[in-house]
């Protein structure tokens, strides 16, 4: 192991880091600085760069509580980042000396999330394999709504009546560049109604993100008589179109709203990526099912993938010693 060496990420690293990241196999523009950095006020990051010999070979994007290392908590997914041409055996190499990096830096546990396969350029689930054999425990497992839009997706009876209604109602779907109207009409009330709770995101921290990335975060929005009723916030990578905020707002109405909305992203904007992305419909740490959403994703075609989270503890690196045959 005397090749590789591990290193905890500084700004001089800004645009190595983000070159590694564009040409990783696992990974989106989340793990770009300039996402992962609109919030670096409210994480302690401990992000970490894995060199073999000279050579940058992986990264992990994370943050720091205490004598706990999470895959960084303000973002969606994370885990170990590695590129195209890395081999199991490197990462394997990878994994073990992160994890001796922060035993030795008195980390006692690290907490790492998968990416989902689905936002994979390649199969790319060393990580999987690596944490099987440090005897990582998995404390948590969500259930994505997922659609691959590469087979044909049958709606169910009671969403073709949703995307009728909306069309006799006159609803209207516009893509627009600002997020006030979906913030402050939609969002806010409803989460605060419905679940005593505010977005992630604030309107000041979405416009920043937008002029970073702004072919990778869209709004789409649904009027009816000229008024907001409904909206979406996508977050389009490579392969997948991720509805990262997705609500109404109708008053008791039934207007079909997000039915039209979702059917006109999942079958003319969004049709030429591999998957589309409802997201989780969990609570409680995963343990817990929201049945009603689940159904309504389903009801678009939508299937199951699992989003995995693990705890392992540092001192297990030596697990990885001596498993090459």
């Amino acid at each position: 192991m005397k090749n590789y060496f591990v290193k905890r990420y500084q700004e001089n690293d800004y645009a190595h880091w983000n070159a590694f990241i564009g040409q990783a196999k696992n990974a989106t523009f989340l793990f770009h600085r300039d996402f992962m950095e609109y919030h670096k006020d409210q994480f302690e990051d401990f992000s970490l760069l894995v060199f073999e010999n000279k050579k940058l070979v992986a990264v992990l994007p994370a943050n720091r509580t205490g004598a706990i290392v999470y895959s960084h908590q303000g973002l969606t997914y994370g885990g170990l980042v590695f590129n195209g041409q890395s081999k199991l055996t490197t990462v394997i190499k990878a994994f073990r000396s992160i994890l001796l990096f922060l035993e030795e830096n008195k980390i006692q546990k690290l907490h790492l999330k998968t990416i989902p396969y689905i936002y994979n350029t390649k199969p790319a689930e060393e990580i999987q394999y690596a944490l099987f054999l440090a005897e990582a425990q998995l404390v948590r497992r969500d259930s994505l709504s997922v659609i691959d839009l590469s087979h044909h997706n049958k709606l169910s009876k009671i969403r073709k009546r949703g995307i009728r209604n909306a069309l006799v109602n006159g609803l209207i779907i516009k893509e627009e560049e600002v997020f006030e109207s979906f913030w402050n009409e939609i969002l806010i009330p409803n989460l605060s109604e419905k679940h005593h709770a505010e977005p992630v995101h604030s309107i000041t921290d979405m416009k920043l993100l937008k002029s970073h990335f702004p072919n990778n975060i869209r709004q789409f929005n649904v009027f009816y008589n000229d008024k907001i009723v409904a909206g979406t916030t996508v977050f389009e990578s490579e392969r997948v179109a991720h509805c990262q905020y997705i609500s109404k707002y109708e008053k008791g109405e039934n207007l079909g709203s997000l039915d039209l909305l979702c059917h006109f992203l999942i079958t003319e904007v969004f049709s030429d990526k591999r998957f589309f992305d409802f997201g989780t419909s969990n609570e409680a740490q995963g343990r817990k099912l929201n049945k009603g959403l689940s159904y309504w994703k389903e009801s678009f075609g939508a299937g199951t993938v699992a989003h995995d989270f693990y705890e392992v503890e540092t001192a297990n690196h030596f697990k990885l010693e001596n498993i090459f045959v």
